[in-house]
């Protein structure tokens, strides 16, 4: 006789078969262009790559270096030893591959590969679950939809809710809320009739069967994401490794599969559709064709849909004028989806805008367009299947509207706050080398509003860079990128546009920016203050600006070892004389990566006070000082802690024959008096070429300043400039002072301020200052002086009290 075991292990191992004997059954072949293949069909040739996921909570950054199979975050959300377990939240946007995830964690429980301390997993979509009306048990909704499971297995099977996992899909397109009136209704049950609504929010909030795990997948728009409680995890979709991984699967040729990558990643991967498994099926199908016909590949998302349609109307065989005026057709479903509150079309709509009198087959309507129902009922509701096709659609009836009705500033202006790709639509297609492939298929666009759309755009583009607005110029720069002309870009950038801070840029912005300055040939300063997530990727993508910008400015900026490592390798290769890296947490073995690039680059400007560096980093800072490909001129430390070791480094750095170094900032940085005796000592050997030297707030007092006394008044020290504010020195220190100043052959001004000089000094400062020929200025600011010594010291202009 069978135990009750045996019976367990029975219903575990027919439960599985049933389930991959029925996603057997559904893996035919339906796939379309802009649809994208069905999951199913995903998994069972094999095709699947694994998705990436984050948890919440995560930076763009760590989502770059960190980021998890959905497979492995899956494992770890729902562990065999769970305690009080709380629904698991996948997340993410259309396309991005959430039904085709749950599809293969399926398929690899039933092979069991993963999840086995589950007896019984059961799918549902929230779309399927809608159509159910009335009343009934979950049990008896169980075996409506697992026909092979029979009332006693089943109910042998709830004995053991932790051995359950419920996946349910879709929530987004749920009808009813998850939330139910009052916790008194919740049904605990499994035998008890409710309505299907009060059975889902009763499995998630746990009376009903108590235990079980519970996943669901939505789009981030979904009401009930807000008050649902949960382990929530964001779908990535296909970062560039997925991307490069499935290009290789898609195309046999490995050659050929390098080339489409390639492209693909320069043309379209900064964009954030990118990562959508969907999308990248549509442009692999589509560059797959053109590579195979011999076409030149696309080089702007315009490009890539100018080549789609045509696909798509070539295969109807449509003439000339049919394929203008199923484009114009569909160009009016667009504006009406755009504008609606649901994004679709009635069958009723769709009759006013005479789609269907072209789309005349089921499979013509699908290439084109997403069916929900059958398209027999009354009930059947039409949309396009992604957004950026039902845009590019209404750009391209715009400019093939004969009409004069509508301006490309009135189109823009109905549809604000609906649309997200339409100007750049419009501005790829207002290039002729973009729309022509178009225009042999639909004939040519209304040269009116070509006309009228080059107008506007160079009156806004104009004006947005005349703002201070950093988004406004960003989305210029977005535009005209988009259209691929170096002639505009030169007529509409103007030096007066290239002064504002892009601190926060996207990885688009990166690329439309290195672009622009790509054009320009030069940017006279690169500002980018306050870059808080400069990540590896969006300094590869600005590369080519960095090597073409004179000055950079990171302040505030923090930039990963992998930006470094970019900023560093563009330096080298690029034309930049200063970079400004203030107050960058980049710390010793940042700098290191850094220095990689400053020995052999055109840098004479390189500021780095507050960087976090230590005496470690002064061996890398002497190997650029000392190299003979260096140009640094001058060189801004102040506010690191370098201590006696690491300036004893630099100092004899500064008498290399090889240090071109003029300018040294050493203020606030720990300073000794053993380290002024070094300097003093390089000072007087007349093998530096120091002109200007910074040594405030350091606390060595008369001690160590007399060591640059004695150095300037000895004649081979040049130094022209002398900063020593808030050393701590006193009157006793004026004698030496004094006699360094009229023995100077060079010095020309003395910060003196903060200190603690008082009336005492004062005589003797002003008759040195009046005697000298080579001072210009001595500043004597905030120290203990009386206003009595006021008028004595407005006897020398050169003092500044």
């Amino acid at each position: 006789m069978a135990t009750s075991k045996d019976c367990f292990q029975t219903i575990h191992t027919m439960h599985k078969a049933a389930l991959l004997a029925h996603r057997k059954q559904k893996s035919e072949d339906t796939s379309t262009l802009l649809g994208g293949q069905l999951p199913n069909k995903v998994v069972h040739d094999n095709n699947y790559i694994p998705l990436m996921t984050t948890g919440p909570d995560v930076s763009e950054k760590q989502m770059q270096e960190k980021p998890q199979s959905f497979q492995h975050a899956i494992l770890t959300a729902l562990p065999e030893d769970r305690h009080q377990p709380k629904p698991v939240i996948v997340v993410g946007p259309a396309g991005v591959g959430r039904t085709t995830a749950l599809e293969k964690l399926i398929v690899d429980w039933a092979t069991g590969k993963h999840l086995q301390h589950f007896s019984c997993v059961f799918h549902f979509t929230f779309r399927d679950l809608n159509a159910h009306k009335g009343v009934l048990s979950l049990q008896a909704l169980l075996l409506q939809c697992y026909s092979h499971l029979s009332s006693e297995s089943l109910a042998l099977v709830l004995q053991n809710p932790k051995s359950l996992l419920f996946l349910f899909d879709g929530l987004d397109q749920y009808q009813h809320s998850l939330e139910p009136p009052t916790s008194l209704t919740l049904c605990s049950d499994p035998q008890q009739p409710a309505s299907v609504s009060m059975l889902v929010a009763s499995l998630v909030h746990g009376p009903l069967l108590k235990g079980a795990a519970i996943l669901l997948t939505s789009r981030p728009t979904a009401a009930s994401l807000e008050s649902l409680d949960g382990y929530r995890m964001e779908l990535l979709g296909f970062l560039k490794p997925q991307r490069k991984a499935y290009c290789d699967r898609f195309f046999s040729d490995p050659i050929v599969a390098s080339q489409a990558f390639e492209n693909i990643e320069r043309t379209m991967g900064f964009y954030d559709f990118c990562t959508s498994p969907r999308f990248c099926w549509m442009t692999c199908s589509i560059y797959k064709s053109l590579m195979e016909a011999g076409e030149i590949l696309p080089e702007t998302l315009t490009q890539v849909f100018v080549y789609i349609t045509i696909h798509l109307i070539r295969a109807l065989s449509l003439d000339t004028t049919n394929a203008r005026d199923l484009v114009t057709s569909l160009g009016r479903m667009a504006s009406h989806c755009c504008l609606g509150p649901d994004s679709n079309c009635s069958k009723e709509e769709m009759a006013s805008t005479d789609v269907q009198q072209f789309l005349t087959t089921p499979t013509s309507i699908k290439d084109f367009l997403h069916v929900d129902g059958d398209l027999e009922s009354d009930n059947c509701i039409f949309s396009f299947h992604t957004q950026k096709i039902q845009e590019f659609f209404l750009a391209a009836s715009f400019y093939l509207d004969e009409s004069e009705a509508v301006s490309v500033e009135e189109l823009l202006e109905n549809h604000e706050g609906c649309v997200e790709f339409l100007d750049l639509y419009l501005a790829g297609l207002s290039e002729p080398s973009q729309r022509k492939p178009l225009e042999s298929e639909l004939g040519e666009f209304n040269t009116d509003h070509i006309m009228d759309f080059s107008s506007w755009f160079k009156s806004t583009s104009r004006k947005a860079l005349e703002s201070y607005h950093t988004d406004r110029h960003l989305h210029c720069f977005h535009l005209l990128h988009q259209r691929q002309n170096e002639k505009l870009v030169k007529e509409i950038i103007t030096p007066s546009a290239r002064g504002i801070s892009y601190g926060v840029l996207g990885v688009h912005d990166c690329v439309s920016l290195s672009y622009i300055v790509t054009c320009l040939g030069e940017w006279d300063q690169l500002n980018l203050y306050s870059s808080k997530d400069l990540t590896e990727e969006k300094a590869n993508l600005l590369v080519p600006a960095i090597r073409l910008s004179h000055k950079i400015i990171l302040v505030q900026s923090s930039l990963s070892a992998g930006a470094l490592a970019h900023l560093a390798s563009a330096l080298s290769q690029g034309r930049t004389t200063e970079l400004d890296m203030s107050y960058n947490p980049m710390g010793d073995t940042g700098f290191k990566v850094l220095c990689t690039g400053l020995g052999d680059c055109n840098i004479q400007t390189l500021k780095l006070p507050v960087c976090g560096l230590t005496e470690a980093c002064c061996g890398d800072l002497v190997a650029v000082l000392t190299s003979e490909k260096s140009h640094l001129r001058v060189l801004e430390l102040r506010g690191n802690t370098l201590h006696d070791q690491g300036l004893r480094k630099l100092s004899h750095a500064l008498g290399s024959p090889h240090c071109k170094l003029q300018e040294l900032h050493l203020v606030r940085c720990e300073l000794t008096t053993l380290v002024f005796k070094e300097l003093g000592v390089l000072l007087s050997s007349g093998t530096s070429g120091l002109r200007t030297l910074s040594v405030g707030l350091n606390k060595i007092g008369d001690e160590g300043a007399k060591h640059l006394w004695v150095a300037l008044g000895n004649k081979r020290c040049s130094l022209e400039h002398l900063d020593v504010e808030m050393i701590q020195l006193t009157d006793a220190c004026v004698g030496d002072l004094s006699a360094a100043v009229r023995a100077s052959g060079f010095l020309k001004s003395l910060v003196l301020k903060n200190n603690h000089l008082t009336d005492t000094s004062v005589p003797a400062l002003v008759q040195v200052m009046q005697d000298s020929r080579t001072m210009q200025e001595m500043n004597l600011q905030y120290n203990d002086f009386s206003e009595d010594m006021f008028e004595m010291m407005d006897q020398c202009a050169k003092i500044k009290y």
